[in-house]
């Protein structure tokens, strides 16, 4: 039996005076599935995102969440949605248990169930004792925890991530990740998603790829990986720069350049490489193949690498941790 579609968009626009910022986008989300929305920064993802959740009125066109009109039934809508938002949103002079308690009343979670529903959520994020510690005293991974146990104790149908690890060390997203999964699992939330770690896109059933506000890709991410075509072969030399005429000219491949290598596309890679280091005149001094990934996706698609983007993410995060704190002095 297939699942009904939980989120439903169809021809949304937003404007902002003469800029475009989501132009014409059309797609639907499954019951209880892994959803990405990937696109380089300024794409127009945050601006989906706070369109389904009543943040922002569209221009033009429209979208459902759970069978309610983002627009003409906002109640309804924010009852059913849980958010993480990138900028935290806690009040870091509460404890954890007061952040929750004025959210549980916020979001009209009855009385009888109030106290068990908090130390849930709690229990999941592993937080519980904690509760009673101010949030100033946490950590950046332990906030990101709380809020995600915030976003979800109304129960909400569908949680919107949005590049809800930015800025976490490795570890720190990867158990952020089991507690995300583990819900999926058991409650069977449906998970909408931004983000910029190749990794973390790996989870969607299906990844939708924005750039200059429209949509230009949709599929899951096998399929998605398939259009690459081929394999991939990076490939270090001692004049990259020489070496990429010398690809062009010998093989017609055209190979592109992230400064410290080379990197392209070739049915039957590994009977290739080889022929490449007999053949080339340019003196080689490392060279790999592998499978196409979502970055290499992503490159195809947009001129942009995922992993430039994620850089690009810590680096906004970095400056404005910064600023916090020199606002603080």
């Amino acid at each position: 039996m297939p699942k009904s579609h939980i989120i439903e968009v169809k021809n949304l626009v937003k404007k902002y005076a003469k800029l475009v910022a989501v132009n014409d986008i059309s797609f639907a989300v499954e019951e209880g599935e892994v959803f990405g929305l990937l696109g380089p920064n300024g794409a127009g993802k945050t601006t989906v995102i706070s369109i389904l959740c009543t943040l922002s009125k569209p221009t033009s066109g429209g979208a459902s969440i759970n069978g309610f009109d983002i627009v003409r039934q906002r109640s309804q809508v924010r009852q059913s949605i849980g958010l993480v938002f990138q900028d935290p949103s806690l009040d870091e002079q509460l404890t954890a248990l007061e952040n929750l308690e004025f959210h549980s009343r916020v979001y009209n979670v009855p009385a009888s169930v109030r106290k068990e529903r908090i130390e849930q959520v709690l229990g999941m994020v592993e937080l519980w004792e904690r509760r009673r510690d101010i949030v100033k005293t946490f950590s950046g991974g332990m906030k990101r925890r709380l809020e995600l146990a915030r976003g979800l104790l109304h129960y909400p149908k569908v949680l919107f991530l949005d590049e809800p690890t930015l800025g976490l060390d490795p570890q720190t997203r990867r158990r952020l990740w089991e507690f995300i999964l583990n819900l999926r699992q058991k409650e069977g939330t449906t998970v909408f998603l931004t983000t910029h770690y190749m990794d973390e896109a790996e989870y969607a059933d299906h990844i939708a790829v924005m750039d200059y506000g429209q949509l230009i890709a949709l599929d899951n991410p096998e399929r998605l990986k398939g259009t690459v075509g081929g394999d991939v072969i990076n490939l270090s030399t001692v004049d990259n720069q020489k070496a990429q005429a010398e690809l062009k000219e010998r093989y017609q491949i055209q190979a592109g350049s992230d400064n410290e290598q080379l990197s392209f596309e070739i049915a039957n890679g590994d009977r290739f490489i080889p022929t490449l280091i007999r053949e080339l005149d340019t003196e080689i001094s490392s060279i790999s193949l592998r499978r196409p990934t979502l970055d290499d996706v992503f490159l195809k698609l947009t001129g942009h690498r995922l992993r430039d983007e994620a850089a690009k993410g810590e680096l906004k995060d970095i400056v404005r941790q910064l600023g916090r704190r020199q606002r603080r002095r």
